[in-house]
């Protein structure tokens, strides 16, 4: 069901329901900013609240609010809301905590929780347990507590789970001007898909952050991806989860799934939303993305006055998936022209300080530089504090860096190395001549290598399954159900004793591989024992393993590499289809790379040439390639069982898929399916 939040985020009128402090701040932050609408206190006692006159109850108020900020316990609230809803209130800012989110220490949260749900109806709610949310372009607030933002015109939207994240965002002095800032709390009704469609769809929108615990609705999430895409709004994310405590701590904040990070990197990238690591960097990206939107590619110029710059950008370079391209011949004439014989030309480059205060050549210097292979050009330039020293001989680089903008109709940046080496008032400047005014290097190499243009799969997403506890499949019969779906098996028999291995071991020829069945992790446990060349060979190694059943199978020879082959539940984000070194390889190399599926040949492929092995698959030092559309077909086979068993399958585990020059082979298989 979709509910309209227009009224709710950009209301006329404002209705406060509480007393204390922080119903207080809501009224004095409207105030503040100027909000031209009505606000009405309610309060059961109270005659005034800071000057204004206290309503009794919501069915006094003079009509339906637009907008409420409920600051009362948790069960008044669903009182409160209920009579909202029943007046056709346009939305509710819900402030208790209590609900859902606290199920783990009161049992009665869940309850209360679909209480409010069945109160509120089709009437927008926010929260519980949210601070609520800013609108700097209307100067409504329903927030109950200090912030740092101020009126503007146009701007970022932000939209976190954490409101103690959010006032910190607020706080910024980095110049990036925010349009919304909300916080959703636990997703009781309005998840942060669903803020989000609301938020882009105001024109004076410009990017979309958020700050994601747990994603909820996938398919919600696909279309806010979608809508983003529609109207050229680039939206940048962190989410968190990596670690157990992150996803503990998420569980018991916002009652979201914060699932596997694998799975959320993957969603993530399949829907063409940037993912940066940390709050400055979000704050750098969508600074970036607010002035120029996303980079056309990963290349970047630094121009700075200190060799020490220089090498440091093109260090913090190797990590922040940024590129410095060599400068071409017309780089190189322009800048020898403007810089002279004693500078070393480079990119970076170390343009020294010979041309320094003269703004016309400093020009010349920094549009040189500029090159249509070049996303954007960054002048390195740290600020002088202003309470012991003089700033105004640096007005020289500002000056230089906007006419080399304006001459070369390329995106320029000016990035201070230490963060509060660019002065707020600096960066607000910069910003209105169309420079980025990055705070940090790391943080700006960080936003340029990751808002790239990411399209979008327009393929939808395979729901995952609740998940839950799940039975092992014996190898021999995963092998047959994936081999129905076109996986390429060893010839093999199945054995359930010991006899049997004796009897049946010449039927499948040598050299042959046994197998004890029921164990999921073979190698380590002494369960398989490769290249039997005779029927001895088989019975005895069959005799020293612990295991009731065995899987004789043929040796599979000529094998040009060893691939794992996974796909693993993952409730939060759908199916996480993992390819890398198989074998002995997995652990040791670490090479692996993780997709959603379904995914397209086009996408495996592009994986699999990211691979850290992947010189050997294509042929390494004259030795044969791989056959990659056998890989290719091994690897759709194990999707389309994915895909006909998504109601109950947990785990897949092809480890290895022995890759040869005509075939692709699955030498072993673990597969779990659900109780």
């Amino acid at each position: 069901m979709t509910r309209s939040l227009d009224r709710l985020l950009r209301p006329r009128t404002i209705a406060v329901v509480g007393g204390g402090a922080w119903c207080k701040q809501v009224v004095l932050q409207c105030r503040k900013m100027g909000f031209a609408g009505d606000i009405w206190p309610l309060h059961r006692s109270a005659d005034s609240i800071e000057g204004l006159p206290v309503f009794r109850s919501v069915d006094d108020l003079p009509q339906p609010p637009d907008a409420t900020f409920i600051g009362v316990n948790r069960k008044a609230t669903i009182d409160i809301v209920a009579a909202l809803a029943a007046r056709d209130a346009g939305g509710a800012v819900c402030f208790a905590s209590g609900f859902l989110e606290a199920q783990a220490e009161d049992a009665t949260g869940a309850d209360l929780q679909s209480a409010l749900l069945d109160a509120a109806g089709d009437m927008p709610i926010l929260g519980p347990n949210c601070y609520g949310f800013i609108n700097y372009l209307d100067g409504a607030l329903l927030w109950p507590d200090q912030h740092g933002g101020r009126r503007v015109d146009r701007g970022a939207a932000l939209i976190t789970q954490s409101s103690n994240i959010a006032i910190n965002l607020t706080m910024q002095a980095r110049a990036l001007p925010l349009a919304y800032v909300v916080t959703a709390g636990n997703q009781a009704q309005s998840g942060i898909a669903e803020i989000g469609m609301a938020l882009l769809d105001d024109p004076r929108v410009t990017t979309l952050g958020l700050h994601i615990e747990g994603i909820g609705d996938l398919r919600a999430f696909e279309a806010l991806a979608d809508r983003a895409r529609d109207l050229g709004k680039p939206i940048v994310a962190i989410k968190v989860g990596r670690s157990d405590q992150a996803q503990a701590a998420t569980v018991s904040h916002t009652a979201s799934l914060a699932g596997q990070d694998a799975g959320a990197a993957a969603l993530l990238t399949r829907l063409g939303i940037s993912r940066v690591d940390d709050l400055p960097s979000f704050v750098e990206a969508l600074k970036l993305l607010h002035i120029a939107g996303p980079l056309p590619q990963n290349t970047v110029a630094t121009i700075s006055c200190s060799g020490g710059e220089a090498s440091l950008a093109a260090d913090m370079g190797l990590s922040r998936a940024v590129t410095f391209p060599p400068l071409n011949i017309r780089q190189k004439t322009d800048l020898r022209a403007a810089l002279g014989p004693r500078v070393a030309l480079a990119n970076p480059l170390d343009y020294h300080t010979y041309i320094w205060r003269d703004v016309p050549a400093m020009t010349r210097a920094f549009a040189a530089i500029a090159d249509p292979d070049i996303a954007i050009t960054l002048l390195i330039v740290d600020f002088p504090r202003a309470d012991l020293c003089d700033p105004s001989d640096w007005d020289c680089v500002i000056d230089a860096t906007i006419a080399a903008a304006q001459q070369t109709g390329r995106l320029y940046g000016m990035v201070a190395t230490l963060p509060e080496l660019m002065p707020e008032a600096v960066a607000q400047s910069l910003m209105a001549a169309g420079v980025v005014p990055f705070c940090g290097l790391a943080e700006a190499l960080a936003a340029c290598g990751a808002v790239l243009p990411a399209p979008r799969d327009p393929l939808p997403i395979t729901l995952p399954n609740p998940g839950g506890a799940a039975r092992l499949i014996p190898e021999g019969e995963a092998k047959t159900a994936l081999a129905a779906y076109g996986l390429p098996i060893p010839k093999s028999t199945r054995c359930m004793s010991l006899t049997e291995v004796e009897t049946q071991a010449d039927d499948i020829g040598f050299p042959q591989v046994l197998k004890g069945e029921g164990i999921a992790h073979k190698t380590e446990a002494g369960a398989v024992k490769l290249n039997l060349t005779s029927r001895e060979e088989t019975c005895t190694a069959a005799q020293s393993m612990r295991a009731s059943s065995f899987l004789i199978e043929q040796m599979i020879t000529g094998t040009i590499a060893e691939l794992l082959v996974g796909v693993i539940n993952d409730p939060a984000h759908g199916f996480v289809l993992t390819l890398g070194a198989g074998g002995t390889l997995t652990e040791i190399l670490d090479d692996t790379v993780s997709l959603l599926i379904p995914a397209g040949d086009e996408q495996i492929t592009t994986a699999l040439n990211s691979l850290r092995i992947a010189p050997l698959l294509r042929g390494y030092r004259g030795k044969p390639a791989a056959d990659l559309p056998a890989i290719l077909r091994a690897i759709n086979a194990v999707q389309n069982f994915t895909i006909a068993h998504r109601g109950d399958l947990q785990e897949i585990e092809i480890n290895p898929l022995l890759c040869t020059p005509t075939d692709a082979i699955a030498a072993d298989a673990l597969l779990r399916r659900a109780l």
